[in-house]
C-alpha cells in the first residue's frame, strides 16, 4: 500500500512528498486507515517505526475536512491557511512525557500540515510560560503538552479543554515510569467523553493495559516491533574495556571519520557533563542534554547535532525515546543502563525509517551483568570487539576504598590531641604578640 490509496488529500500527500515520504510504514498502513474511520487505536510499537506520522496524518485530515464542512467557514482554508479573524479552538490533544518529545512531535504536525492551515503548538515547563500563553490566546487547533505544564496552564485557566475531539496518549510506559499517571488521569477527566483516543506504548505493561482498558472504546490493537526485536538494520558490538579506559577508547573510536554523527549515553547527569568536557578537550565538538539542563540551553544543543554544528551529543537516558535525528550514524553506549529494555530504546535512535546504523557499547566488569540481560531480552549474542587498544585488565569486583572505623580510645585520642594542637597555637600566638609590643615600644 502507497499513501496514494490511503484515500490522504493532497495538502497532506504534497507535504509527505516534501519529506521524503514513499511508503507507509508498518503502524502507518495499520493505523491510519481505521483512525480516519474514527476509532479508537491502542498501538504497541517502539520508537523510530513512524508512529508519529502515524496518529498525526488522520489528526490533520480530519481536521481539515471538518473545517470544509462547516457552512460559516466554508472558505475559511485557502494556500495561505485558515482566516485569521476566526477564532480556533482546541480540537485535539497530544501528551506526551517529555520537552523534547513534545517540540518533535510539533515539529512533525508543522511539517505534515504545512499546506493545511490547521495550527499546532507545544507546551512545556522549564521555560517561561507567558510566550505559550500567548499562543494560546490567538486560539490553536492542535496542543502537544507535557503533563506539567497543562496542569500548571489548566489551573490558572489559561487552558480549556472542553472542546477537544481527539486525544493522544504517546509514550505511555514511559508516562507511568515517570510518575505522571496521576497528572494524566486528572487531565484526562477534563476531556469531553465524546472523543477518539489513541494510546501508544512500547511496552504493554500491567498498569498501561489498565490505562488503555479505562479510556479506549472498541479499540483498534495495531502492534509492530515488539521491544525485544532491535531493528536488523543496526550493526552492534560491545567492547569489554575498563571504567577508568572508557574516555581514552571513545576518542579513540572518534578519530574514525566514518563517525559522522555519534549520540553518547551515559548513566548520570554529572557523567555526561564530564564526557562532554573530555570530548572537548581532545578537540571533539559536542553538547550534551540532560534534566539539568534548561531547557533553552537542551534545544540548544539538540539543533546544534542535528544540524551539524556539532559532532557528537552526549544524553542520560532522557533522550532514549523520542529524539527523532535524521541520518544519525552512531549510538554509543558509554554506560550500557541496568534495564534491558532502554538499551533497545537507545539504539533506536539509529537504524530509523529503514536506514542503517551502528550501535557500539562500552562494558566494564560490573556492567556483565547488564550485558547478560540485554542479550536474553533480544536473543542474540551482541559481537564482541577483541583487537581493541583498551582491553579489559579488571577481572573482578573491587570495593571502593574506605577508611577504617575508629575505636572509641582511638577517637578520644584524636580529640586530645586536638585540643593540645589549639593550646600549643594560643600559646605561640601570645607570645609572637608580647614580642611583637615589645619591639613597638
Amino acid at each position: 500500500m502507497t499513501f496514494n490509496e490511503m484515500n490522504l488529500i493532497k495538502p497532506i500527500l504534497k507535504a509527505l512528498k516534501n519529506e521524503g515520504y514513499k511508503v507507509p510504514s508498518p503502524i502507518q498502513t495499520e493505523a491510519i486507515p481505521p483512525l480516519l474511520a474514527g476509532r479508537d487505536l491502542l498501538g504497541c510499537a517502539q520508537t523510530g517505526t513512524g508512529k508519529t506520522a502515524a496518529f498525526a496524518i488522520p489528526i490533520l485530515q480530519m481536521l481539515y475536512e471538518q473545517r470544509l464542512k462547516q457552512p460559516a467557514e466554508k472558505n475559511s482554508i485557502s494556500k495561505r491557511g485558515l482566516n485569521p479573524s476566526q477564532k480556533r479552538k482546541l480540537q485535539a490533544l497530544i501528551l506526551t512525557p517529555t520537552r523534547e518529545l513534545a517540540l518533535q512531535i510539533c515539529e512533525s504536525f508543522q511539517a505534515y500540515g504545512c499546506y493545511t492551515g490547521i495550527k499546532t503548538l507545544a507546551i512545556f515547563g522549564g521555560t517561561s510560560q507567558i510566550p505559550q500563553v500567548a499562543e494560546l490566546r490567538k486560539g490553536v487547533d492542535v496542543l502537544v503538552a507535557t503533563p506539567g505544564r497543562l496542569l500548571d496552564l489548566m489551573g490558572q485557566n489559561l487552558c480549556d479543554l472542553s472542546s477537544v475531539s481527539m486525544f493522544v496518549l504517546d509514550e505511555a510506559d514511559r508516562m507511568l515510569d515517570m510518575g505522571f499517571i496521576q497528572d494524566v488521569k486528572k487531565i484526562i477527566a477534563k476531556l469531553p467523553k465524546e472523543r477518539q483516543t489513541q494510546l501508544f506504548s512500547a511496552t504493554m505493561i500491567e498498569d498501561v493495559s489498565s490505562l488503555a482498558l479505562s479510556i479506549l472504546r472498541n479499540p483498534v490493537t495495531v502492534t509492530v516491533t515488539p521491544v525485544s526485536s532491535t531493528v536488523d538494520m543496526i550493526d552492534q558490538s560491545v567492547y569489554f574495556v575498563d571504567k577508568a579506559n572508557k574516555g581514552r577508547l571513545l576518542i579513540e573510536l572518534l578519530n574514525d571519520k566514518k563517525i559522522v554523527s555519534a549520540l553518547i549515553f551515559s548513566r548520570t547527569k554529572h557523567g555526561a557533563d564530564k564526557i562532554c568536557r573530555l570530548l572537548t578537550k581532545a578537540g571533539v565538538t559536542a553538547g550534551a542534554i540532560h534534566g539539568n539542563k534548561s531547557q533553552p540551553a537542551r534545544q540548544k544543543a539538540l539543533t546544534d547535532f542535528k544540524t551539524g554544528k556539532i559532532r557528537v551529543l552526549v544524553a542520560t537516558d532522557i533522550a532514549a525515546r523520542g529524539i527523532d535525528i535524521d541520518q544519525l550514524s552512531h549510538v554509543i553506549n558509554y554506560d550500557l543502563p541496568n534495564v534491558a529494555e532502554t538499551y533497545v530504546h537507545r539504539i533506536g535512535r539509529t537504524g530509523r525509517a529503514g536506514l542503517g546504523g551502528v550501535a557500539i557499547s562500552f562494558c566494564d566488569f560490573d556492567e556483565q551483568a547488564y550485558l547478560k540481560d540485554i542479550q536474553k531480552l533480544i536473543q542474540k549474542k551482541i559481537p564482541v570487539v577483541e583487537n581493541h587498544p583498551y582491553p579489559m585488565q579488571i577481572l573482578e569486583h573491587i570495593e571502593p576504598k574506605t577508611k577504617p572505623r575508629l575505636t572509641e580510645e582511638d577517637r578520644n585520642r584524636k580529640l586530645t590531641e586536638k585540643a593540645m594542637d589549639r593550646k600549643e597555637k594560643s600559646a605561640v600566638l601570645r607570645k609572637r604578640q608580647q614580642k611583637s609590643g615589645r619591639n613597638h615600644v
